[in-house]
């Protein structure tokens, strides 16, 4: 009998040890399932080949999901308040509504497969927070299938992007898979209509391992008139593809920390927040400030924005939420930025190039208290983070919209 009950558990140890390894470190509050989706699962064999996303999602009951008014939590007027993109309200508290009013030009976000409900998850998302009318045009490179655990990522994608810059013309751009070619092709697409556009933002909330050949698709972020953006990953402290590459901005996470009375005390780091030194590229000539930190290659992130699956952001998605549901993982951290630098209005003609956009983000990078909130509390589990650039959050967050 003893012997029984000592095999259960260990069997039920080794249970919890596997189910640990796909769950988020920390439950968020008010939602009844937490589900990490198999998109968003990186497996062995992956780099090089097919991307994932870095997405975690809360499911909320059906009264929740299908209500006409989101839940509470995170949204675009409290991220608005707290990186002071608007007058801040005392608190900013999750029911701020003073929205972003900026954006011009476009932003392009780059997903794989369909998401058949973008535009109305869209419309949705913007009227139910008081926007006007989003300006949206989904635009398929092949013939992707429905799904595939990429819409939730598409919702949230277009609608942070949107959320930060209201006044651009959103490209949400399906790639008909996330193998690398189909995404490479996409991205391309992206390039062509952002330079259409006179300029903008390309969003890539997707990644994957870091592999040999990486160095040969960086070309495919190299567009004139076009600044990159891609999601450290949401495995702490390690470092993800395209992420690593020198010609893109590295977004990394952070957790929004609020007291009992709900009003926003402070930022830290977010514990599954991807960072840290590409093992392949090579350090890029604007991280030269940084140059003892990070050694002779390229460092991640550059600079963070709110990713935790805890202090979740509001999203409204109907093919697998059936109305709202909470997002953590860097892929909010993506589109978030993107908006942000797309609403400052300066419209660099690159991210890499000299006076590009990270030449302007690291020649301000001595400006904490002016343009940045320096993250100093916190690690993504493998770096702490302190005063200065770090490979916890980089730069930091947001602080209105000079310097960006």
């Amino acid at each position: 009998m003893k012997r029984s009950i000592a095999l259960l558990t260990v069997a039920a140890a080794a249970l919890f040890l596997i189910f640990a390894a796909y769950t988020p470190s920390a439950i968020a509050q008010n939602a009844t399932r937490v589900v990490v989706p198999d998109s968003a699962i990186a497996r062995p064999g992956d780099a090089g080949v097919r991307a994932h996303t870095n997405i975690i999602y809360m499911l909320f009951d059906k009264s929740v999901a299908e209500s006409p008014n989101p839940p509470i939590g995170e949204n675009p007027a409290s991220l608005a308040c707290i990186y002071h993109l608007v007058k801040p309200t005392k608190g900013c508290p999750k029911t701020s509504t003073v929205l972003p009013t900026g954006g011009a030009k476009a932003i392009a976000l780059i997903d794989a497969f369909d998401n058949p409900d973008a535009e109305t998850d869209l419309q949705t998302f913007a009227s139910a927070y008081g926007y006007g009318t989003p300006n949206f045009t989904k635009v398929k490179v092949g013939n992707p299938i429905q799904g595939q655990g990429w819409d939730v990522e598409e919702s949230l994608d277009i609608e942070y992007a949107f959320g930060m810059a209201p006044n651009a013309h959103i490209y949400l751009v399906e790639a008909n898979s996330n193998s690398d070619a189909d995404l490479d092709a996409a991205e391309d697409k992206a390039t062509e209509l952002l330079q259409a556009a006179g300029g903008g933002q390309a969003s890539n909330s997707w990644g994957e391992g870091e592999f040999a050949g990486e160095t040969a698709e960086d070309s495919h972020f190299q567009g004139k008139d076009v600044v990159y953006f891609a999601s450290s990953g949401d495995s702490g402290g390690q470092v993800i593809y395209p992420s690593a590459s020198p010609f893109v901005v590295s977004a990394g996470g952070t957790t929004i920390i609020r007291n009992a009375s709900g009003d926003f005390t402070m930022e830290s780091a977010w514990s599954d927040a991807g960072g840290g030194p590409s093992t392949v590229e090579p350090r890029p000539s604007y991280q030269n400030i940084i140059k003892k930190i990070v050694g002779t290659h390229r460092g991640t992130p550059d600079f963070s924005s709110e990713a935790s699956n805890v202090s979740y952001v509001i999203i409204y998605n109907q093919y697998t939420c059936k109305g709202w549901c909470g997002v953590g993982g860097t892929s909010v951290s993506s589109p978030t930025l993107a908006g942000i630098v797309n609403a400052a209005g300066t419209f660099n003609t690159s991210t890499a190039a000299e006076n590009g956009e990270a030449y302007k983000d690291y020649a301000n990078a001595t400006k904490y208290k002016a343009d940045w909130n320096d993250i100093t509390t916190g690690s993504n589990s493998r770096y702490p983070c302190k005063k200065g650039w770090e490979f916890c959050t980089g730069i930091g967050t947001p602080k209105t919209y000079k310097g960006k």
